[in-house]
């Protein structure tokens, strides 16, 4: 099965779409391993948050990303 990849803002730009679908795997970190390099390298930036189904995750290794999850990116936010 697969995980569907969200990519917000300015990140789009970087993926090249607004998503992707990608092979399942139980970890941020892998799935980012599974990436092209400047993508992956961007995405692992500390400023950029992850949020699993909605939930924002705080450790990329736990393993717990399954099938059919929704996980998307966030970009650093800026204002005043």
């Amino acid at each position: 099965m697969a995980l569907k990849l969200v990519f917000l803002g300015p990140l789009e730009d970087l993926a090249g779409a607004p998503e992707r679908e990608v092979a399942s795997a139980p970890s941020v970190s892998q799935v980012l391993a599974r990436l092209e390099p400047d993508l992956a390298a961007a995405l692992s930036s500390a400023r950029v948050k992850c949020a699993l189904n909605g939930a924002i995750v705080h450790d990329r290794d736990a393993e717990v990303l399954k099938s059919g999850d929704e996980l998307a990116f966030l970009p650093p936010v800026s204002g005043g």
